[in-house]
């Protein structure tokens, strides 16, 4: 059986998708699945075991300049990319008009989707052959674990979903795998940043504890808080310019992880690393960390991130720093 799979973004909503591919290919021996995925995510999907072809979609960029004929050009050659083929099944799991409408509308195959009332936008699910209910008062992987099994025709698994990504990293840490830790610190909404000087505390908190501690980045800005935050302190190091590809070997030998909401924390949780996600305005009910010891620290209502003290996330951290090494 060959699928495609409609999941363009973010990066959190991408990763949410692949315990669905593993579901499904236990329950169906032989499934295979192409992906159509925004271009600054393409690498994720390469990682399942299951995904045989990612096709690149560049939503975001063709829309500063939709009508130029560099963007008309691109979009002719996707839809050729998509149709390429003839699938058995096309899901979306997305949710959204314009990935409806620009991707799943072109796709040849039976197209199948959330229905109005599960759909994140509801006149999406004018663009599906068949409508699936979704209970939407679940986590968001457990909200496309149904949906790929109802739309594929088996039972959702009552376990806890599989990223089956992780072993592919694992099986080659880095050489100081397990003797440091990773901070996630940059996000893309104000109001989802802890202070400087909050994680200025916790940093010289971890000093005792004879890890290090490593500051990935990826826009200028993030950068020189990066800097910023490590000013002084001789056991933090600011990485340089990673690819997703190496961030990703860089959590995977992480002791632990302390991150902001951000889709750095959901890649963490993919890759079975021990992560404490500081949350501000958004519930981590329905998309927080997804996995083994993924834990939340959140300031008391009517607080903002900025009473999440310090000593806090180091109780937090402190249990997760007796844990066995990378293996």
């Amino acid at each position: 059986m060959q699928v495609l799979i409609v999941k363009t973004s973010s990066m959190g909503d991408v990763l949410h998708t692949l315990p669905a591919l593993t579901d499904a290919m236990h329950a169906i021996p032989g499934i295979r699945f192409d992906w159509v995925v925004e271009e600054g995510f393409s690498q994720i999907p390469t990682w399942h075991p299951a995904v045989d072809r990612v096709i690149p979609v560049a939503i975001r960029r063709w829309r500063k300049n939709w009508f130029g004929p560099e963007a008309r050009q691109q979009r002719c050659d996707f839809k050729r990319q998509v149709q390429e083929r003839n699938y058995d099944i096309v899901i979306d799991a997305q949710g959204l008009m314009k990935s409806a409408a620009l991707v799943t509308r072109i796709a040849r195959g039976s197209k199948h989707g959330p229905d109005c009332k599960s759909a994140r936008e509801p006149f999406a699910s004018w663009f599906y052959n068949h409508r699936h209910q979704i209970d939407k008062q679940q986590h968001a992987v457990e909200r496309i674990r149904e949906l790929f099994a109802k739309s594929l025709g088996y039972e959702k698994p009552q376990n806890t979903g599989d990223y089956a990504i992780a072993a592919r990293f694992l099986s080659q840490p880095p050489a100081d795998a397990g003797q440091y830790l990773v901070f996630l610190h940059a996000t893309t909404r104000d109001e989802k940043h802890w202070p400087e000087a909050n994680w200025r505390e916790l940093i010289e908190l971890v000093a005792a504890t004879g890890l290090k501690i490593k500051l990935p980045w990826g826009a200028a800005h993030e950068h020189q808080r990066a800097l910023r935050l490590a000013e002084g302190f001789e056991h933090v190091e600011v990485l340089p310019k990673l690819s997703l590809q190496q961030v990703a070997e860089v959590l995977a030998g992480a002791k632990g992880v302390v991150s902001v909401d951000t889709g750095l924390s959901h890649l963490t949780a993919a890759l079975d690393r021990p992560n404490i996600t500081l949350f501000g305005p958004t519930d981590p009910g329905l998309i927080g960390g997804y996995g083994r010891n993924q834990h939340v620290c959140r300031p008391e209502v009517g607080s903002d991130m900025a009473d999440i003290g310090a000593q806090q996330v180091m109780g937090e951290l402190t249990p997760i720093l007796t844990l066995e090494d990378i293996r």
